[in-house]
């Protein structure tokens, strides 16, 4: 018994070492490997910004009043609107569709003699939709103005009059975990563990459908080492591979993208390792399925680009349709991401991740025990 059990660690052994070898000796596998996920995510964290700081602004002052040119001034002052005049709004309207501005404001006739009569007085707002997310910050960021205007008009008024000042109630906001509010800071982390979803997947159903084109497969299979030895002997040093890419990736994203290190990093490495073997395993699936690399490749691509999309990296989980939320369940990246995001924003401690670190856990169980299942058909 002894000695058989020493015997399938040989064989196993043999077979990681063989696999590394492979893999170093291939500088473009070793660049697939260990240096695209770190330019990916140096990409990819500077491109992900959703961070509000600017928008182009079309203004129309059918006013020409001093109140209408106090308002625009104001508007102008903070940089966040960078404001340029059209004549009509038909102009404005042009340069929405045009996309050279996101933002149009019209401010009709008679609108300071509104204001100075204290009647209700509106300003008119085209706001460009097909980007909801600027969109809905630039109307939300104009509503404020407009009504900490009105404040400012009410309190002068007020004071000219003689009448006593106005008690305000003010909120003092106390952010936690993200106070400057950097998106980079939320959006870093899960864009790491789509990386790491991308490279572990593609590798490993592409390797082990090239085994089998070149014909390295059979020559395998004519060993006595069990078809569940060789499985575990392929995926090890892709397992490897990912925990060194995690590695590069918290580097890069502390020192670049200023991503805190609050929690447990041998924590993160547990959960790391967990959701390597989920899609460690989901490559292996992908990779029985396949005959051939390129059918391994498109395979790959259509479950993980399905995977990014119900991750909840961009898009939150609650505002996706009910039908769709239950699929976000057996999404390994959803999870991880909660994970890294509560461990490395947050400080969390084991208990605080229990339940996504469980579900990872019966993820990457459930993607195991499938390619095995796969593994051993597919080469009976």
């Amino acid at each position: 018994m002894t000695s058989a059990r020493a015997s399938v660690l040989t064989s196993l052994a043999a077979l990681i070492r063989k696999e590394l070898l492979q893999a170093f000796r291939d500088k473009r596998m070793m660049a697939v490997v260990l240096g695209i996920p770190v330019l990916q995510l140096i990409i990819l964290g500077f491109a992900a910004n959703l961070e509000f700081n600017q928008a182009d602004t079309i203004v129309v002052d059918d006013d020409r009043s001093e109140v209408s040119r106090d308002f625009i001034r104001g508007l102008a002052a903070d940089k966040t609107f960078v404001v340029r005049y059209a004549e009509t709004v038909g102009d404005a309207s042009e340069a929405l569709r045009a996309n050279t501005a996101t933002v149009a404001v019209v401010i009709p006739r008679h609108f300071g003699r509104d204001v100075h009569a204290q009647r209700p007085s509106k300003v008119q707002v085209l706001v460009d939709g097909s980007d909801p997310t600027r969109g809905v910050a630039a109307s939300a960021a104009l509503e404020q103005y407009a009504a900490m205007a009105s404040i400012r008009e009410t309190t002068s008024r007020l004071g000219a009059a003689g009448a006593p000042p106005i008690a305000r109630v003010s909120v003092e906001p106390r952010l936690l975990y993200n106070p400057s509010l950097k998106s980079r800071i939320f959006v870093v982390p899960g864009t790491g563990a789509s990386i790491l979803l991308i490279v572990t997947t593609i590798i490993t159903a592409m390797g082990l459908a090239r085994e089998r084109e070149v014909g390295t497969m059979e020559q395998l299979l004519v060993t006595p080492i069990r078809p569940i030895i060789l499985m575990i002997g392929k995926t090890v040093p892709y397992a490897l591979f990912g925990l060194v890419d995690q590695a590069l990736i918290l580097v890069v994203s502390n020192l670049v993208f200023d991503v805190p290190l609050h929690g447990s990093i041998p924590m993160l490495f547990g959960a790391a390792l967990i959701y390597l073997v989920a899609t460690l395993g989901l490559g292996l699936v992908v990779g029985t399925l396949a005959r051939t690399q390129q059918q391994a490749l498109m395979g790959a691509f259509f479950i993980i680009i399905p995977s990014f999309l119900l991750s909840g990296l961009m898009t939150p989980i609650e505002a996706m349709p009910d039908w769709v939320q239950p699929l976000t369940w057996i999404n390994p990246v959803r999870h991880y991401i909660e994970i890294l995001r509560s461990i490395l924003l947050r400080g969390a401690t084991l208990s605080d991740i229990a339940q996504p670190l469980i579900r990872l856990a019966l993820i990457a169980s459930a993607f195991m025990t499938i390619a095995v299942f796969r593994f051993r058909r597919t080469l009976a």
